[in-house]
C-alpha cells in the first residue's frame, strides 16, 4: 500500500471516467492513462473492467439515438462476436473497457480538461497534451468518456456501478478521503480509506 498525501480544501466531487475499447486493447496505453489519472491528483474510488452487450450500449447512449453517430458508437462500445480483440491496422473491433469512479475537487471539469475535446482533430490543435490528442484515433475511437455535469455523473455512476451509492459515499466516506486519510492499493489500483486504530 502506498500512502497518499492528497488533502483537499473543498468537498470532493465524483465523476465517471471510461477508458474505451480502443485504449484498453493496448496495455501500455491503458497503464499510461491510469498513471495520468494518479498524476493529476484524482482519487480512484472504484475501478471495473467490463464488456458491454449491445443493449447496454444502446441504453447508456439513448440520449444520442437519432444522431448520425449513434449506431457507430453503439456498435463500437458493445461487444460484437467472440470475446477476443481483433486488431487489423486501422480497424479495431470492440472489446473490453474500464470504468472508474474518480474523486477530487471539481472532478468533472478536471477530467474533461484532461480528456480534451471530443473530436480528435480538434484536440490535437487546441489541447495537444490531452488524452484524446495523444491517443485518440477518430471521433468514436477517442479513448475516453467522461461525465459532463454532476447530475450526469450520478446517473452514469449508477449505470456502471449499480452497487455504489454516491450519496452514501458523500455522507460516510468523502470527509476521510478529502482529509487525505487514504492509501493507494497498487494491487487493486484504487484508493482505500486508512484503517482507524
Amino acid at each position: 500500500m502506498t500512502m497518499t498525501t492528497l488533502r483537499c480544501e473543498r468537498v470532493l466531487q465524483l465523476t465517471l471516467a471510461v477508458i474505451k475499447p480502443d485504449a484498453v486493447a493496448h496495455p501500455l496505453i491503458l497503464e499510461t492513462l491510469h498513471q495520468k489519472i494518479l498524476e493529476n491528483n484524482f482519487i480512484v474510488v472504484r475501478k471495473k473492467d467490463l464488456w458491454w452487450r449491445r443493449k447496454d450500449s444502446e441504453s447508456f447512449y439513448a440520449e444520442h439515438s437519432g444522431r448520425f453517430f449513434y449506431q457507430r458508437l453503439v456498435e463500437f462500445m458493445s461487444r460484437q462476436g467472440p470475446m477476443i480483440i481483433i486488431y487489423i491496422p486501422c480497424l479495431l473491433y470492440s472489446g473490453p473497457m474500464r470504468a472508474y469512479i474518480l474523486a477530487r475537487e471539481d472532478a468533472v471539469a478536471h477530467w474533461r480538461e484532461l480528456m480534451g475535446p471530443t473530436k480528435v482533430y480538434r484536440a490535437r490543435y487546441t489541447a495537444p497534451n490531452s488524452v484524446r490528442a495523444l491517443y485518440g484515433l477518430t471521433d468514436t475511437r477517442n479513448t475516453t468518456h467522461g461525465s459532463d455535469s454532476t447530475e450526469s455523473a450520478k446517473r452514469e455512476i449508477a449505470f456502471f456501478f449499480p452497487e455504489f451509492s454516491v450519496q452514501q459515499w458523500l455522507d460516510k466516506e468523502e470527509q476521510r478521503f478529502r482529509a487525505g486519510h487514504v492509501e493507494y492499493d497498487p494491487q487493486r489500483e484504487i484508493h482505500t480509506p486508512l484503517r482507524q486504530s
